[in-house]
């Protein structure tokens, strides 16, 4: 097998006509309407790919939707006959609305995904946001994505790294005789998540695992985001719903400037400003209620 380009990736909003407004009018991406199984989708072409908002209940979903990224989709000219390849190899998969195949998520490390035709919108990008950059993928087993996607599915396998948030004690010990001396213990890891980049099309899927499962993480909600919530909201993801699709970042020249600009527009947000993120980058969140239940962020790297 070799890799795939992404055809489009199916957001399910609670607020369709919100999600629109924050993607075409806030952010200027370019709007189209795509005629997919029967009805039609806001669609907004980044990058090389494009973003499709649909209302959880939508027919083209299939039942028990909830907000979120739904699935993403491998551009196929015959999602039929690529379907019965990866049949060949193995892959469970099946007939999903709007001509398109349904692959097993069981079988790829809970991610929902699809064969589709490319949607022929053509780059689309704004003066704010240049393309997807990643799609978080909540993970149970990084090693088992990476044998699948990579191995198996023929995705380029970007990088790895181990993103860690540390605590460091330090005790003094102070006399009127002697002065003071200062003491530094051993660093604690207080937060971490392994993180593995594959590539497919011009973005990467970014496999999120907690890095030790006896560590919950936490979210303290109305403060800037940091590591060890980054691990809270992983864990809790997997916990709750199991492993997938989580969110979605887009890239930006200047990251800074594009959460202003959300912040601006009256979107809630995570993030104001840009903090350390993985692969040297900057990133910042918006809370997933800017887009109806959809969890997006900002990055900004070279």
């Amino acid at each position: 097998m070799t890799g795939f380009d992404l055809a489009y990736i199916a957001l399910a909003t609670r607020d369709v006509a919100g999600a629109a407004r924050v993607l075409g009018d806030v952010l200027g991406l370019p709007r189209h309407d795509v005629a997919l199984g029967g009805g039609m989708a806001p669609g907004f072409a980044i990058g090389a790919t494009a973003l499709l908002l649909f209302a959880p209940d939508d027919p083209f979903l299939g039942q028990g939707a909830q907000p979120g990224v739904h699935h993403i989709a491998f551009a196929a000219a015959d999602p039929t006959l690529a379907g019965a390849r990866l049949a060949q190899a193995g892959f469970h998969v099946a007939p999903a609305p709007g001509e398109t195949v349904a692959l097993d998520p069981a079988q790829l490390s809970g991610v929902r995904l699809r064969l589709a035709p490319a949607l022929g919108l053509g780059l689309g990008s704004s003066a704010l946001v240049e393309r997807i950059d990643h799609i978080g993928i909540a993970s149970a087993d990084n090693p088992a994505a990476i044998a699948t996607f990579c191995q198996r599915l023929g995705c380029p396998l970007e990088s790895q790294q181990t993103d860690m948030e540390m605590q460091i004690a330090v005790e003094s010990f102070t006399s009127d005789r002697y002065g003071v001396v200062y003491h530094s213990r051993p660093p604690v890891t207080v937060g971490g998540l392994r993180v593995a980049f594959i590539t497919t099309g011009d973005c990467e899927l970014e496999f999120l695992q907690n890095f030790n499962p006896d560590q919950s993480g936490e979210v303290a909600h109305g403060t800037a985001g940091n590591t060890r919530q980054d691990q809270g909201a992983i864990a809790r993801f997997v916990a709750s719903r199991g492993a997938g699709l989580h969110h979605i970042a887009v890239k930006s020249a200047d990251i800074d400037r594009t959460l202003a600009h959300l912040h601006e527009a009256g979107l809630p947000m995570i993030d104001r400003r840009g903090r350390p993120g993985s692969r040297r980058a900057r990133i910042g969140f918006c809370h997933p209620h800017a887009m109806g239940g959809v969890l997006i962020h900002v990055v900004e790297r070279g």
